[in-house]
């Protein structure tokens, strides 16, 4: 399937795969008529995480080599885990990126604004480090948006400004990729399916990386990510459940939120801030979600997994094949799936 290059203007504008997992029929729409596809009560979780400016370029270590730091997420006590990439840019694809300079902890780091020095070098991968930025809190995050870009990858024709990564809807800086699942859903659009009886509700999920080039630590992604469940949001659920409407959640982000949150509660979905390692695949019984709006993943894609919570891998497949010959474009600015399964009833059985 070939990548969409640039944003869309119109973002409503693309293409919306219909997949209903129960019928197993695959059917072309658009964006526009969700209003339509969707029902009084259905209630959509959002992921309202903004996109940083998570790529600096700059120089580091006693030679000042140089490098392209690609944020990860922020822990903790403060410090960032960081993906780091040797000489280069964006234009070059990311598996053909050299690799950064063998660097241990101590090293300095110049990134445009920001220095900092690199804490540990994680056992993962030697790309993967947990960084100290110097400058802390209002000064960072003014450091970090004058220098930083937003990722991005070879397939776009042009550099990323920020406002193109963010939905309608974003509000904390918590996302390093933007999540993308989110884009068509313009303000106009989302006023329809408010007026269709459609309820909205958000999490916030530190959406990370899609690809490092390294082999390695692209096989073990996605890594622990933090979200931030609020209690407006979890009665928001319970009542949709009590009603027998449908949980819709608009990105793999919100999946894994919800549903790593209800496994680590024995069930039960609790409020709050947390870590999920929870990585879902074919087999996995939902608890929470009981359909997805995604965007067009390709089944070498660690996403593809995830979405064989909802569907059978041949079903997916089809359905991806349908879509390749109708066009369909992929990646973060491409076409949309929307993915209904059969649902999930009180205490985790479909229904």
């Amino acid at each position: 399937m070939k990548p969409a290059r640039t944003p869309r203007a119109e973002r409503s504008s693309g293409r919306l795969l219909l997949l209903d997992v129960a019928g197993g029929t695959v059917e072309d729409r658009r964006p526009a008529e969700l209003p339509e596809l969707l029902q009084a009560g259905d209630l959509l979780v959002v992921n309202d995480a903004a996109t940083l400016p998570a790529s600096l370029r700059g120089s580091a270590g006693a030679s000042d080599e140089a490098i392209e730091l690609r944020l990860l997420g922020r822990e903790p006590d403060g410090s960032w885990r960081a993906v780091a990439f040797g000489a280069g840019d964006w234009t070059t694809p990311t598996e053909r990126r050299p690799a950064p300079p063998l660097l241990r902890a101590g090293a300095r780091l110049r990134l445009g604004a920001l220095s900092g020095q690199i804490e540990e070098v994680l056992e993962l991968s030697p790309r993967l480090w947990r960084v100290r930025f110097d400058a802390q809190g209002a000064a960072f995050w003014s450091a970090l948006y004058r220098s930083g870009r937003p990722v991005q990858y070879s397939y776009l024709a042009r550099p990323l400004e920020l406002w193109d990564v963010q939905t309608a809807y974003a509000a904390r800086p918590w996302a390093v990729e933007a999540p993308s699942a989110g884009h068509p859903l313009a303000a106009a659009l989302l006023l329809a399916l408010r007026q269709r009886g459609v309820q909205l509700a958000s999490i916030t999920h530190a959406a990370g990386l899609s690809a490092t080039g390294d082999a390695v630590l692209d096989a073990a992604l996605p890594l622990d990510e933090r979200s931030f469940v609020p209690e407006q949001t979890v009665a928001a659920i319970a009542r949709a459940r009590a009603a027998g409407r449908r949980v819709l959640a608009v990105g793999t982000s919100v999946v894994r939120a919800l549903e790593g949150r209800a496994l680590a509660g024995g069930g039960e979905l609790r409020p709050g801030e947390a870590t999920t390692s929870l990585l879902l695949g074919p087999g996995y019984r939902r608890q929470i979600v009981d359909g997805l709006l995604t965007g067009m993943h390709d089944p070498s894609e660690s996403h593809y997994a995830l979405l064989q919570a909802f569907a059978p891998r041949a079903l997916l497949d089809r359905a991806h094949a349908q879509a390749a010959a109708w066009g369909y474009l992929g990646h973060e600015f491409g076409d949309a799936c929307l993915i209904l399964a059969p649902g999930v009833a009180a205490g985790g059985s479909e229904r």
